[in-house]
């Protein structure tokens, strides 16, 4: 007979919780055996519930769809630690999204780099009326991204990535350098 899950057993076998008379019948026994091993897969999706719900610990194939529980697109190419990561970090990412930090955050943590970022903006109060507003009169955003000897990132993507994360009336020019 064949498993739905080979090596799978269930830790809790419906035969035995049958009265003693259904447990002495051969067909009986059977049939829960089958019942068994169909269930045994939700038995054990169950048991680990938790596991699949953190990023760092959830199957290989389940990663991509809890970034969709929190908004997060991933690149396929990325090596699957880097994708595990992103998706653990997107919550602190988020409360960081729209600022130099969260940017630099972001790009750190998808390229494994050192990230250099030189912006016009600036941000600043007064109880003055009519003061000069903070940063340049003209926005811009340069990003310079330093990859660590081995790391290669797809500057296609990485664009695609600051596009979606800066202000969209802001333009940028990225700088990715190898060591």
């Amino acid at each position: 007979m064949r498993r739905a899950v080979e090596g799978l057993d269930t830790p809790y076998p419906i035969g035995t919780l049958l009265p003693a008379v259904f447990q002495e019948d051969p067909v009986a026994m059977a049939w829960t055996a089958a019942l068994d091993d169909v269930l045994a897969p939700a038995i054990s999706a169950l048991d680990c519930l938790a596991a699949y719900a953190d990023p760092l610990l959830a199957p290989e194939d389940f990663v991509g769809w809890l970034a969709g529980w929190v908004g997060t697109v991933l690149d396929e190419n990325w090596p699957l630690e880097r994708q595990r990561a992103t998706v653990a970090h997107s919550v602190r990412l988020y409360r960081t999204r729209g600022t130099v930090e969260g940017l630099r955050a972001l790009i750190e943590l998808v390229t494994a780099g050192e990230v250099e970022i030189a912006e016009s903006g600036g941000v600043a109060w007064s109880t003055a009326p009519n003061t000069e507003p903070p940063g340049e009169a003209t926005p811009r955003l340069f990003v310079r991204v330093t990859l660590p000897r081995g790391v290669s990132v797809d500057a296609a993507a990485l664009e695609a990535l600051i596009v979606a994360e800066k202000p969209a009336h802001v333009p940028h020019r990225l700088e990715v350098v190898d060591t």
